[in-house]
């Protein structure tokens, strides 16, 4: 029976068999048949809903992108849909990309408003399952198949913390710049999206200190990078002027 699988190795397995190209479909009944009393046993560190959420997440963006390639194809309207239809069963439960990335991962946080707004009445199963606070090293964790994405990586309760620090050095490293001369730290532009996930620009320079991005002791300016994003793949666009 499901209630007999340990969810967080489901995940980490469900996640393995996408990238090896292996059987999901029995992982993918078991999440979705778990009990939710199970789930919420299973889920109960910071560490566990952390490893569980990214590696759900993780596997279904590829799972829905490989079953609808051409579904981000087109108005940015329908790459929305493609991140808000509930089509990923987990205990349950039908959530979309956004609840997982948004709900979940950002502990209630809207995708709009630059990471200061929460969502609108997230639902029971939300306020139970998501991560007691938000940290802003899950955007260096989930993919999105877009340029500087991280390698896809399996996560595990025990050592999530640091392969998330893994993870956002690799990011950095390969997309963060700074000119000493001019004063000026050039970035992708998720810190102008989620700044208030870093606690404003402040905590995005002090972020960038932590991760050796930039050095010790300096103040930068921030300019964000003008990026023209493939729609096929990356589908955390730009939210600016785009209506709910």
């Amino acid at each position: 029976m499901s209630t007999q699988l340990d969810p967080l190795s489901l995940s980490a397995d469900l996640l393995y068999a996408v990238k090896t190209e292996g059987d999901t479909d029995w992982l993918q009944d078991h999440l979705a048949t778990l009990e939710r009393s199970h789930l919420h046993r299973t889920l109960s560190s910071r560490e566990g809903k952390l490893a569980f959420w990214l590696n759900c997440y993780n596997a279904y963006a590829q799972l829905l992108l490989e079953a609808e390639p051409s579904s981000l194809e087109g108005s940015r309207r329908q790459r929305w849909k493609f991140v808000t239809r509930d089509r990923i069963p987990v205990g349950g439960v039908w959530l979309s990309l956004n609840d997982i990335e948004h709900g979940l991962l950002r502990r209630s946080k809207h995708p709009w408003g630059f990471g200061y707004l929460p969502r609108v009445l997230p639902s029971a199963f939300e306020r139970e399952f998501r991560l007691p606070e938000c940290d802003p090293r899950i955007h260096f964790a989930i993919s999105h198949g877009a340029e500087h994405c991280p390698p896809v990586t399996v996560y595990s309760p025990a050592d999530v913390d640091a392969e998330l620090d893994i993870a956002v050095e690799w990011f950095l490293e390969e997309s963060v710049s700074y000119d000493p001369d001019a004063g000026v730290a050039t970035v992708p532009r998720l810190f102008r999206r989620y700044r208030g996930d870093f606690d404003g620009k402040r905590g995005v320079i002090a972020f960038l200190r932590e991760y050796n991005a930039i050095p010790e002791g300096v103040r930068p300016t921030l300019e964000y990078e003008s990026t023209i994003s493939d729609p096929e793949f990356d589908f955390d666009f730009e939210l600016d002027g785009f209506p709910p």
